[in-house]
């Protein structure tokens, strides 16, 4: 708890400058978390005995990034389209030349670009938004909030399993917990953005509840979904990058599904 307590206390406020200056400054920060936890990702399926092609997923992660960066949604589609059918390429290469499992590595290089690059994306298409800053803000106090909540509350009064193959330790207490932390934690960053000099008129307590409801419900999934890889595999953690916290893959599992729910709530109900 220590461990992870400092290495929040240190990386919170340069990340947060970064997202504030927005930009390239903020565009590569993206680029360099999602890229460690591709190659955290390729380097679990390597222990699993599985043979991603690791360079392209890696790569492709941060070309999708890039692009999100610099049109949006426009040049992504072809990018896209073009990583799918370069997968295939290296994977009939690999089987040609022995690789008996290569349809199965396909897929996991697939399931590396699309769920860390095309979704991880949404780190940026969240910053984009009119008052994306505010936006980000309220999305990642959110998903903090409610992760913290959880945490606390689960480990201290948790009795019911709420996924036991999964992760042993969560529980519907916890669960439950970061549900009303979530709202909680997400308002209030919200009524105290809104009380800015200038902050204008989008971010508001209730819509920060709102987010906070969702972003306590779902983002757990994403902490799921990583713990399944890493059990799939018998690994703990993706690394140790971030003592306390473990990798990269580690960090961001939840915030993956916070950012792309976030978006889309906040783009088709406020902006």
């Amino acid at each position: 708890m220590i461990q992870r307590g400092l290495v929040i206390v240190l990386l919170l406020p340069i990340v947060t400058l970064i997202a504030w200056q927005g930009g390239w400054w903020y565009t590569g920060m993206v680029i360099l978390a999602l890229g460690l936890a591709a190659a955290e990702y390729w380097a679990l399926f390597r222990t699993g005995g599985s043979r991603p092609a690791g360079a392209l997923m890696v790569s492709g992660v941060v070309l999708l990034a890039l692009a999100r960066a610099i049109d949006a949604f426009e040049s992504s589609i072809w990018l896209l389209t073009l990583l799918i059918l370069l997968s295939m390429i290296y994977h009939l290469i690999a089987y040609e030349r022995g690789r008996d499992q290569a349809a199965t590595d396909f897929n996991i290089t697939l399931g590396g670009i699309l769920y860390l690059g095309w979704i991880g994306a949404y780190f940026i298409s969240l910053r984009q938004l009119p008052d994306g800053m505010a936006w980000l803000v309220l999305v990642m106090a959110g998903v903090w909030s409610a992760d913290t909540g959880a945490y606390l509350i689960g480990s201290r009064f948790g009795r019911h399993a709420l996924c036991p193959r999964l992760s042993p330790k969560k529980t519907w207490e916890g669960y439950l917990a970061g549900i009303f932390t979530g709202i909680l934690g997400a308002a209030l960053v919200a009524y105290f953005w809104s009380l800015q000099v200038g902050a204008g008129a989008a971010v508001t307590p209730l819509r920060g509840a709102l987010l906070g409801l969702m972003l306590g419900v779902l983002p757990t999934l994403g902490d799921l979904g990583a713990s399944m890889v890493k059990r799939q595999v018998g690994v703990k953690d993706s690394g140790k990058l971030l003592p306390g916290h473990g990798g990269m893959f580690d960090r961001i599992d939840s915030w993956l599904w916070a950012v792309v729910l976030g978006y889309y709530l906040i783009n088709w109900l406020w902006v």
